[in-house]
């Protein structure tokens, strides 16, 4: 506990002086890290790394079509690219290409919603679904993401 405790007292300084912008690259990445847990889901069962399930693979499916419905305009504050917050993977061509970027996450949204149509009941389906999700976010990442 006393270890706890000391390590909250060196960490606080540091929490209390991100500002707006660093939370919301905080939120932003914590986004797409719950996009990508379902992701994996899919992605592992897809590989043979995890037995397929067609309820996980459902359930995962459809958590991806509910993240794929979300507000993102908040996450992407002017001032927030990784030209200008250190940690940031999102380029500062987003900013500028916002309404070809709201197509690539409209295109992630049809490729999402075709996986909750299959992905419960046929893994070889799932699969063919899958690749398209992957497809949509990979044509976002290409442009508007940091290596």
């Amino acid at each position: 506990m006393r270890k706890t405790l000391i390590a909250a007292l060196v960490v606080a300084p540091v929490l209390a002086h991100a500002g707006p912008a660093e939370d919301t690259v905080a939120a932003r990445q914590g986004f797409y890290k719950l996009l990508g847990a379902n992701m994996g889901i899919l992605a592992a069962m897809a590989k043979g790394e995890r037995d397929y399930e067609g309820a996980a693979a459902e359930t995962a499916a459809n958590n991806i079509v509910l993240l794929t419905t979300y507000n993102l305009g908040h996450l992407y504050m002017p001032g927030t690219s990784s030209a200008e917050i250190k940690g940031s993977r999102a380029k500062p061509a987003i900013w500028n290409e916002f309404t070809e970027a709201q197509k690539k996450a409209d295109a992630l949204f049809e490729a999402a919603n075709k996986l909750t149509e299959v992905a419960g009941f046929d893994k070889a389906d799932m699969v063919d679904a899958l690749e398209a999700v992957g497809g949509a976010c990979k044509s976002c990442h290409d442009n508007y993401r940091e290596d």
